[in-house]
């Protein structure tokens, strides 16, 4: 787990800044949309959804714009209709790299995914190559200055977390996806503010990367997550911390 606490803090930061150029609205148009064509309009009767309108809340976007979102997924207003897809490859040191994608057309995608992979020196890989090193999970990250840790051990287990570490100066804690809202209402009740909270892919076991290939493999995942189809990367490097920090001010 090392490494990706800070990885999911910087992307996460990287995506506000990415949503005044509008990058970040249309990816989160397309999970909104295809998450009410796949379990309706409601969020309270759609998780996936909620999730959905959540980023959306955390991007500023404006209401009309989701609402928009949701009737064409609902099929109230026209609209592509867009598939999800997998893909899965390695980067440098052979780290594991998994992406959720959401396209309305397959083979263009595939084509353009596999040739980022071949520029930033990684290979794309079939179905269920990486896909069992992962684990869908809950992921929440709280300042450890917010709280000493045995008093949060304690709140998470009664609310519904599998797991609790400490990493660098936050704590991770893990949880069911479907456990992820109520764990984070919860902390919220408690005041204890979340640094990041989402459903993400964890690696069960992760590779050390320094030096040139941790760049490198930092660059092909920029590559891939600038994408508009993409919509999330999820790998298992382990990278030090001054070379995510040295990314980040990049």
């Amino acid at each position: 787990m090392s490494g990706h606490s800070k990885w999911s803090s910087i992307k996460h930061k990287k995506a506000a800044l990415d949503a005044r150029k509008g990058a970040t609205y249309t990816k989160v148009i397309r999970e909104i949309a295809a998450a009410a064509r796949q379990g309706g309009g409601n969020p309270d009767a759609n998780p996936a959804l909620r999730q959905a309108l959540a980023k959306a809340k955390e991007v500023n976007m404006p209401s009309e714009n989701v609402e928009r979102a949701v009737k064409r997924g609902t099929g109230e207003l026209p609209g592509v209709s867009y598939e999800n897809v997998v893909y899965e490859g390695y980067g440098p040191s052979g780290v594991a790299i998994y992406i959720e994608a959401l396209t309305d057309n397959k083979n263009r995608t595939t084509a353009e995914l596999r040739n980022i992979f071949s520029k930033k020196g990684g290979n794309m890989a079939g179905a269920g190559s990486v896909s069992w090193m992962f684990q869908k999970k809950g992921y929440i990250l709280v300042d450890k200055k917010t709280i000493e840790e045995d008093k949060l051990m304690t709140i998470a287990l009664d609310a519904g977390a599998e797991d609790m570490k400490t990493e660098g100066a936050n704590y991770e804690i893990t949880c069911k996806v479907q456990d992820l809202e109520n764990l984070k209402n919860v902390l919220q009740q408690k005041g204890i503010n979340t640094q990041l909270a989402e459903i993400t892919m964890i690696p069960a076991s992760t590779i050390k990367v320094t030096g040139g290939d941790a760049k490198q493999i930092l660059a092909l995942a920029e590559a891939l997550e600038e994408h508009e189809d993409v919509q999330h990367v999820y790998s298992n490097f382990d990278i030090p911390d001054e070379i995510l920090d040295q990314v980040a001010t990049e």
